[in-house]
């Protein structure tokens, strides 16, 4: 009987902790910007809302290098203020 996605475990590494975006004050986890590993494949870009512990975790995005460029070039031509 084939796996179904949602029961699939998962795992992750962060290779490399970038930087936090912002902070929820009711719950205490932070929005991170990071390098992570996830199922053993190479790390991308990876930002998301994180507890403390780094054991629990919200939905996020992933990028790889050439979509996080595409993204900071789209960021300067926006000129945020």
């Amino acid at each position: 009987m084939p796996t179904k996605e949602k029961d699939r475990e998962v795992t992750f590494e962060i290779t490399e902790k970038i930087g936090v975006i912002g902070k929820n004050n009711s719950s205490g986890w932070k929005r991170e910007l990071n390098l992570v590993s996830w199922n053993g494949n190479p790390a991308k870009y990876d930002i998301r809302d994180w507890d403390e512990n780094h054991k629990l975790m919200s939905r996020g995005i992933t990028l790889n290098k050439e979509e996080a460029n595409v993204l900071c070039e789209l960021l300067k031509e926006e000129k945020l203020s």
